[in-house]
């Protein structure tokens, strides 16, 4: 009868996990998103940086649910770096940075002679910053250089935790160094002594061909820690991840659950937690002694028992052995005594209880949803969890799209027009170049064909804006490349040719355009921003969210997305005259008073896309004068730049009210007009062309 029942809540348990997204489409969905991100944002950053940029933790292994709200984790290596272990190691031209040690150095720890990049020899004078010369004389390289320039680069926003350094609690950011080899603490794993159930053969061949890293984080209690560098295998460890399946996943997000919930009140000091990496390590050692067979939907309870009894063997003995690397304590720093022994004593009384503890997890309802069999618990219409994460994916995985679009501009707009339209030519060129080396790739394939279709977007409205300053025609192949563009999303590109074509006075055919935008503008297209701005209310439709969860092809994605129309100052010829404004925003001290993203795109005209829309309408309808479609236009954009819940959706706000101000002078009503750009202004008071549009109108008034 027992064995029933524990088989039963197992099943139970796992059917609840399955429908709060711990299941296998959407752990694979999650696990395909961030290695896609991986992907654009090394692509985007190669020019000029040559980083590799890789994504590890919860969000990127699938082990984690709505509730949990996990963060971030980015970890990203500088090329140009070669990290030696053997003078074998070295490279001409690099950097060249040799691990080495003493016998004060912590286990998992190193720090970094540099070599000359000419020469096999040592550098042995500082002529750089973030040097040291230790009492051997040797140059060694602090890893406060990392921290510092995290720091300047987010301001008073920087969050250290760790070696990672981030503007935000939702995210993780750690710049460390890939080893060239493997070290003698990590290879030891390799040949630990069998037998162990887990993992196969063929997962540890494939982890010889992993690569580790070095990140900026001493030892807590050395007194070197400032030039001490920790080596972290976590390519290894996501190899191993995603070697799990859907019930050893599931084990894992419970424990995590369990933490996050239970024991979290046990840590009685300041400095002491249990963190998600301990949880994993547990289940890693627990998958090495228990036979894969076991790992099954209809024992799952038994499983999470298991886990449980080997964090009880960990904190009898007062140690938890990292799994891969040999000599290293993770208690240490991390867990004192006292916790340790409260640890204990709350693990035993769970397991004693039968693991009632799960009916009281209120992370993600899991206690309500398992009780649901056994009475009536109302948790309110039954939302579809797993199509609601389907489609946050794909919605953030396109917000990062567009901001490595974004940031790709940024770095050519430092230059001259003609030098940018060379530089932006050499980057189409590029990632054409590259798209035919990866055609056997689907996923990077499409997202190299999706800034392809932008940056020509961008061309062909460069090229067009110079031509109009110059009073030269739209060349054919210009307005070809326009065409070719027109698909990147639902709207934004056709709206760019539809500006074009109302600067060029193509009254006829943008008003043409503008009416198959409109048709295409349903509800369940989503708006899609790449500015770092999040909306008050930026709620995902639910129509949306179905549509990505049943759809796994990314070249259907973008029927159902919209990103916000973006022009550069080197299109301005291209948009209506109102919005250079937008592009030059700045007053007085405005442009000191960026932050990160800000500086990349404030120079710009950024405007979100139906409001856009209803804008180029306006003023297209109002110089073909067709009053009626002018007037219904109008009452469109008034209703959004005044309706509280309607602007709260906006990216950019303040913009769609100055285009609203901006109508309401063309209707003669300049006082209104007014109000509307002092609001905006209320909204966001510097950086905001409302506070053009004010000194403008009040110098008027007093003339």
């Amino acid at each position: 009868m027992f064995i029933f029942y524990f088989q039963a809540l197992s099943e139970l348990l796992s059917e609840v996990l399955e429908a709060v997204g711990v299941n296998p489409r959407v752990v694979n969905r999650r696990r395909d998103m961030f290695l896609h991100r991986e992907d654009v944002l090394t692509v985007c950053e190669q020019e000029g940086n040559d980083i590799t940029h890789y994504h590890f933790g919860s969000q990127s292994e699938g082990t984690t649910t709505p509730g949990m709200n996990s963060d971030i984790d980015r970890l990203s290596t500088h090329n140009v770096t070669n990290i030696m272990y053997t003078l074998s190691d070295w490279k001409k031209g690099k950097m060249n940075l040799l691990m080495v040690r003493d016998r004060s150095t912590p286990a998992q720890h190193y720090m970094l002679q540099e070599y000359r990049s000419d020469l096999p020899e040592p550098v042995t004078r500082i002529d750089r910053p973030y040097r040291v010369i230790d009492e051997q004389g040797r140059v060694l390289l602090s890893n406060r250089g990392i921290i510092d320039q995290a720091a300047e680069c987010w301001g008073g926003r920087h969050i250290k935790r760790g070696p990672s350094n981030s503007f935000s609690e939702d995210f993780d950011y750690v710049d460390a160094f890939r080893c060239t080899t493997l070290p003698p603490e990590i290879m030891a794993w390799f040949s630990r002594p069998e037998p162990r159930h887990w993992p196969s053969q063929e997962i540890i061949q494939a982890a010889r061909q992993c690569v580790c890293f070095l990140v900026p984080d001493g030892y807590h209690r050395s007194e070197k820690k400032d030039i001490e560098w920790r080596i972290t295998p976590n390519s290894i460890e996501r190899k191993l991840m995603f070697s799990l399946n859907n019930v050893q996943i599931q084990c894992l997000v419970i424990l995590k659950m369990i933490k996050k919930e239970k024991f979290e009140k046990y840590m009685r000091h300041e400095k002491c937690k249990l963190t998600t990496f301990h949880c994993k390590t547990v289940l890693f050692f627990t998958l090495e002694k228990t036979p894969s067979g076991m790992w099954t939907k209809l024992v799952l309870l038994e499983c999470i028992v298991k886990c449980l009894e080997t964090m009880l063997a960990f904190l009898s003995k007062s140690e938890c052995p990292h799994y891969i690397v040999e000599g290293v304590d993770l208690f240490d720093g991390k867990l004192c005594r006292e916790c340790q022994v409260c640890l204990e004593q709350a693990i035993r009384v769970m397991i004693q209880e039968d693991m009632h503890v799960l009916f009281h997890i209120q992370m993600d309802d899991l206690g309500l949803r398992m009780l649901e069999p056994f009475c009536e618990v109302g948790r309110g219409p039954g939302e579809d969890v797993n199509a609601r994460i389907c489609g946050k994916l794909v919605h953030d995985m396109f917000q990062i799209y567009v901001r490595s679009l974004r940031i790709i501009c940024f770095i050519q707009c430092n230059d001259s027009n003609e030098e940018f339209e060379t530089r932006l030519i050499n980057k189409i060129t590029y990632l054409q170049s590259l798209e035919t080396e990866v055609r056997d790739d689907h996923r990077k394939s499409f997202f190299i064909r999706f800034f392809v279709k932008n940056l020509l977007s961008i061309k062909a409205s460069v090229v067009s804006s110079h031509n109009a300053q110059t009073g030269q025609p739209i060349p054919q192949d210009m307005m070809t490349m326009f065409e070719k563009s027109l698909h990147t999303d639902v709207t934004s590109s056709k709206l760019k040719l539809a500006s074009m074509l109302y600067c060029r006075g193509e009254l006829e055919r943008a008003a043409s355009l503008l009416h198959d935008v409109e048709f295409d503008f349903d509800r369940s297209v989503q708006p899609v921003c790449g500015c770092g701005i999040i909306p008050y209310n930026e709620e995902l439709s639910d129509t949306f969210c179905e549509y990505m969860s049943q759809n796994d092809n990314p070249e259907t994605w973008t029927k159902k997305l919209t990103f916000c129309v973006r022009f550069l100052r080197e299109e301005k010829m291209c948009v209506p005259q109102f919005l250079w404004n937008e592009m030059n925003r700045a007053v007085g001290d405005d442009v000191d008073r960026r932050n990160y993203n800000e500086r990349e795109w404030m120079d710009w005209a950024e405007v979100d896309t139906r409001p856009f829309l209803l804008y180029l309408q306006y003023l297209t309808f109002r110089d073909l004068g067709d009053r009626h479609k002018q007037q219904k236009a109008f009452d469109s954009l008034k209703y959004i730049a005044t309706s509280h819940d309607e602007w709260n959706k906006l990216f950019h706000p303040e913009t769609v009210g100055n285009l609203y101000g901006h109508c309401l002078e063309l209707e003669g009503n300049v006082q209104q007009a007014l109000i509307v750009y002092r609001d905006s202004q209320s909204y966001k008071p510097r950086n905001n062309a409302a506070n053009h549009h004010i000194a403008r109108l009040e110098r008027d008034m007093n003339q």
